[in-house]
């Protein structure tokens, strides 16, 4: 008798109560337990009373906001992978997240497609294995791996194997520039970003990294009045 698989659990944290709906019926349609959590406290209290595999975190929240939760997380429950959902023009905070440990990031407005692949992608990446990447995604995925490893120099040369395959994708230069800005070189940050921008005009998350990777630079190169 065949064993039962095993359903994996995301507990969603969100003060906005449809987007709550939408998240909690979008994985529960396919092959997710999901629970929901309004603000920080109750995310905290939901993780101390049982193991989730995913938590799908909002930064900005009345109260504890995503930055807190997602500190306690780490320290708390490091086994839980913290996915960030950030309004755009905020990915800026989402980069400092994935300082702290969170593994991946989500701008809104989210669609439910956009969650289930995200989610796929993230639990196929401890199985999928360089010397079996063959696809311009595969590297991609083995590249954001690393990152959550902090393996900086892996993930380098992942994404250039995945620019190597398709150079006309804006996607892998866009994590790049991620990854440089992770490491706090902004200058190198922002000429990637540029270049994603050059090969796809409309990629939303690449003008919002250039923006708000340019207002940190000029912020931290300000001197202070006298």
């Amino acid at each position: 008798m065949e064993q039962p698989i095993e359903r994996k659990s995301v507990l969603v944290v969100d003060d906005e109560k449809n987007i709550r709906l939408m998240m909690a019926r979008a994985l529960e349609a396919t092959e997710y337990e999901v629970a929901t959590a309004v603000n920080g406290e109750e995310a905290l209290a939901a993780l101390g009373g049982r193991r989730f595999d995913v938590m799908l975190l909002d930064l900005n929240m009345p109260g504890m906001d995503g930055m807190a939760v997602l500190r306690r997380v780490a320290r708390e429950h490091a086994d839980v992978r913290v996915v960030i959902v950030t309004a755009y023009g905020t990915v800026e905070r989402a980069v400092e997240a994935m300082r702290l440990g969170a593994v991946d990031f989500l701008e809104k407005p989210v669609t439910p497609d956009q969650v289930r692949v995200l989610l796929r992608e993230m639990f196929d990446r401890p199985a999928l294995r360089e010397e079996r990447a063959k696809s311009y995604q595969d590297y991609l995925q083995l590249a954001k791996r690393c990152i959550n490893e902090r393996r900086f120099e892996a993930a380098f040369r992942l994404i250039e194997k995945a620019v190597a395959l398709d150079s006309s994708k804006a996607e892998a230069f866009n994590l790049k520039g991620v990854l440089f800005e992770l490491q706090g070189d902004v200058p190198a940050a922002q000429k990637m970003y540029r270049v994603a921008l050059q090969l796809d005009p409309g990629y939303r998350q690449a003008r919002a990294n250039l923006d708000h990777s340019g207002t940190f630079s000029a912020s931290r190169d300000r001197r202070p009045e006298d």
